[in-house]
């Protein structure tokens, strides 16, 4: 099973310079303990501080190993030709294979902010994947669908293919990864039965379209802790906190023992890889919980 990172984006403070240096020290930290994959998110017009994908992952490579690293695109709220050129970009800075993760997009509030439409998201993903692939692929590309432009064309292409992830959670939307994606990112928030059950859905409908993935994906919020003790008080305050909504069962916590076997239980429902985020925003618990996940990769692999 492979171990990846999807590191925090939002960072609040009065020192807009002491969040990037966060996200620069968690990098470092994540290629220290051997980490697999390197992603950051994508959000627009957020309420608090948020880290803008491009620019900082063009930063974060400097920190980086030649092993995977990318960016999720909320595909129906970028330029296709944009998102194009910026994956173009990042894939000649990076040392290793570059990854777009893409998702669909929610809150109707950053729709309206970048002049985009929720009603439409669906066919606006469909059709922006489809021209940033041919893009990729050196065609000359012209839409005048949910998007509209003439005669594009990129020069500065990725020096090998791109993998395609797609994030999914209703079965509508897994058949959509398991149609057009070369894997699948399953959301943090499911709970472990779900979980299973996502996955099961998206190896059937990926056999229904003769497709095999390269990943079967899902994100994990996390935190090692140097003791049981400590992940539970941890986890508990996160807890307590009604941290983002989720299923507290879906929310990994333990010592690096407790840790490998909640994800090796997810390598059992099929998944390949495991982006994890961590829970806790306290910078020096979340630097010592990568060291910790160095250990927890060693124990699975």
């Amino acid at each position: 099973m492979n171990i990846g990172v999807s590191l925090t984006s939002s960072h609040g403070g009065q020192d807009p310079r002491a969040g990037a240096r966060m996200m620069i020290e968690r990098a470092a930290a994540a290629r220290r303990a051997d980490l697999d994959s390197l992603f950051v998110g994508d959000h627009h017009a957020t309420p608090g501080p948020y880290y803008q994908n491009v620019p900082i992952m063009g930063r974060l490579l400097a920190e980086w190993s030649d092993r995977p690293a990318g960016c999720l695109f909320l595909l129906p709220l970028w330029n296709p030709v944009l998102v194009a050129e910026q994956v173009g970009t990042l894939a000649a800075i990076a040392h290793g294979r570059f990854i777009v993760q893409t998702g669909l997009g929610e809150d109707e509030a950053q729709f309206l902010a970048m002049g985009a439409s929720l009603k439409t998201r669906p066919s606006a993903f469909e059709e922006s994947l489809s021209a940033i692939r041919r893009l990729l692929a050196g065609e000359t590309v012209s839409a005048t669908g949910r998007f509209t432009f003439e005669n594009a064309r990129l020069a500065l292409r990725p020096p090998e293919p791109v993998d395609v992830w797609i994030g999914a959670t209703a079965n509508v939307a897994i058949d959509r990864a398991a149609r057009l994606g070369d894997a699948w990112l399953a959301s943090p928030g499911l709970p472990p039965a779900a979980a299973a059950a996502k996955s099961a859905v998206y190896r059937e409908r990926c056999l229904a379209h003769g497709r095999v993935p390269t990943a079967i994906a899902i994100r994990r919020d996390v935190y090692v802790g140097e003791s049981r003790a400590d992940a539970e008080a941890t986890l508990a305050r996160a807890v307590a906190k009604g941290y983002r909504g989720f299923d507290p069962a879906a929310l990994v916590a333990g010592d690096i023992d407790q840790v490998a076997e909640q994800l090796r239980a997810l390598g059992s429902m099929g998944y390949t890889d495991v982006i994890v985020r961590h829970f806790t925003s306290d910078h020096a618990r979340v630097l010592a919980s990568f060291a910790r996940l160095g250990e927890v990769r060693r124990a699975l692999s």
